[in-house]
């Protein structure tokens, strides 16, 4: 099993995700959201993380993957995808 994950360099989506050959969506390991859009300023990111969500059967085939290799890109993807605030977009 492989996987491949590239981040913008605006940080907060990727520029390249596959699983197995195939291209592959944050979206079906997690939900990514900013913890502090009060504190942030207009266009920026007061706390912007990625939580993983549990695996689903549907998930695990579309990407023939074992719960193990699921959480392993979810941990992946939030250590790339979580990174606090950010005035990149400002």
């Amino acid at each position: 099993m492989s996987h491949k994950i590239v981040v913008y360099g605006a940080l907060c989506s990727t520029s390249l995700f596959t699983v197995n050959g195939i291209t592959a969506d944050s979206n079906d390991f997690g939900e990514q959201y900013d913890r502090d859009k009060e504190g942030a300023e207009d266009y920026a990111c007061g706390d912007m993380h990625f939580t993983p969500k549990a695996s689903t059967k549907e998930i695990l085939t579309k990407y023939a993957i074992d719960e193990e290799e699921y959480q392993r890109i979810a941990g992946q993807l939030e250590e790339k995808l979580s990174f606090g605030r950010c005035g990149w977009c400002v």
